[in-house]
């Protein structure tokens, strides 16, 4: 899923949820946070979109594509 962070540094960037557990999700962009090394963020701190997108076999390159293309067509 791809989710619009609500507070901290990356306030206001569109990121990818990598997966989720006691109230934290973990967040790559491709390129700061890479898929292997995913930001660690409390769930109250994200703004959820009605995208979802496959990561299995997505590389860092391509979810930066997917992103950057998600928030060219986006006004959230």
């Amino acid at each position: 899923m791809i989710v619009r962070s609500l507070a901290g540094r990356d306030k206001g960037r569109f990121l990818a949820v990598v997966s989720a557990s006691d109230g934290f999700v973990f967040l790559a962009d491709g390129k700061e946070r890479k898929l292997a090394s995913p930001k660690k963020k409390n769930e109250k701190h994200i703004a959820p979109t009605k995208t979802v997108i496959d990561i299995s076999n997505l590389t860092d390159r391509g979810l930066r594509t997917a992103l950057q293309n998600f928030q060219g067509g986006q006004d959230a």
